[in-house]
């Protein structure tokens, strides 16, 4: 039952309609001419009202990793202490980025499959007075697990006033994160997840107080300078070269998601996660994510003892043209991934299930 095009299920990138491909195709223009600034301040303005934000918000020619290393190297200084609350492989990656710069970093680490309990996080504040800054990914597509951003950043903010920083790559666009509402410094984000367009462009939100932080940051930086950005930004440029296709292709993701409105962009998404969850359950099979905190973004499933992930993702590939994602690091061999961003329709829902249920079967 093999279907002519392939049913991208992983975490991104996701799949791109035609017409936002189609915008893809335009001719080049100018990028330091009227024509593109009109686009990018119509860009930013959209994505603000997505990020439900009225501070600075800049666009990068990079992948979310690229962003999340902006959030750090404009804040922080080498010695700065930091806490990093991880939840899997991506909030180890934004630790490892702090590392790597010079920072201080102590790790707050969830069981996997378990969001932050927010006790823990005042535990480690109370215990740790010296902390500068927080890191926290809001949704961890190596789990399929949400944070409850809003409580972690009520304490963060309200509590102990520190800088937050949010790795909202697979999250923004998709489920609720209030960026202003909530006190995020920085949130980080990127184009080939929920805002439907192809990889190479990454959002970066930017708060007041995060540049008071920026005015005593002394970590090295260059291409993702931010002051360069605002700089150029007030001309209505970039400060290097952009992704012009990836400018229009986003464009047009930005008009389909505004006209669909967010709240129901939110609603939709956590529907065709629970009918994932609904459907692999009925199948028999268990999920990583608790209730409570599973994503609606993804959909980790534990594997039946015996089957091995290659050959799973292989078959359901090959027979079926449907993509899962395997696991990562410590998961790589005991779960399997659904990613459900963008948009997902009833009959792509219908095809993942039937391709999970036959390579099940077939390796049984």
């Amino acid at each position: 039952m093999k279907s002519n095009h392939t049913n991208l299920r992983i975490p991104g990138p996701t799949p791109v309609t035609p017409e936002i491909l189609k915008e893809m195709s335009r001719f080049m223009i100018n990028h330091r001419g009227d024509e593109f600034r009109q686009l990018i301040e119509s860009v930013t303005e959209r994505l603000k009202t997505i990020y439900e934000t009225k501070q600075d918000l800049h666009i990068l020619t990079a992948s979310g990793t690229g962003a999340m290393e902006t959030a750090i190297v404009n804040t922080l200084s080498p010695g700065d202490n930091v806490l990093a609350i991880t939840i899997g492989a991506f909030g180890d990656r934004f630790a490892n980025i702090a590392e790597i710069y010079g920072a201080d970093v102590t790790i707050l680490r969830s069981a996997l499959g378990e969001s932050t309990d927010p006790d823990k996080v005042t535990s480690v504040l109370n215990n740790n007075p010296n902390i500068k800054a927080v890191l926290v990914t809001h949704n961890e597509t190596s789990t399929g697990v949400t944070n409850d951003i809003e409580s972690i950043a009520k304490i963060v903010k309200q509590d102990f006033g520190k800088l937050l920083l949010v790795d909202g790559v697979s999250s923004v666009g998709s489920v609720p994160l209030k960026t202003d509402d909530w006190q995020c410094d920085a949130v980080a984000s990127a184009s080939q997840k929920g805002w439907m367009a192809p990889p190479g462009l990454a959002f970066l939100s930017f708060s007041l107080e995060s540049w008071k932080a920026n005015a005593s940051s002394t970590m090295p930086n260059f291409y993702f300078d931010l002051r360069q950005y605002k700089k150029y930004m007030e001309i209505g440029q970039p400060p290097w070269t952009p992704n012009l296709s990836l400018f229009f292709a986003l464009d047009k993701a930005l008009d389909l998601m505004l006209r669909e409105g967010i709240s129901n962009i939110h609603l939709r998404h956590a529907e065709t996660a629970q009918k994932f969850r609904d459907g692999v359950q009925e199948l028999g099979l268990k999920l990583l994510a608790k209730p409570e905190s599973a994503s609606d973004t993804i959909t980790s499933v534990l594997l039946p003892d015996g089957i091995q992930a290659k050959d799973f993702l292989t078959i359901a590939k090959t027979d079926h043209n449907v993509e899962l994602a395997g696991g990562q690091q410590s998961l790589a061999s005991k779960i399997f991934r659904i990613g459900h961003l963008g948009l997902v329709s009833d009959e792509e829902i219908t095809e993942t299930l039937s391709a999970i249920k036959y390579s099940l079967e077939k390796l049984k």
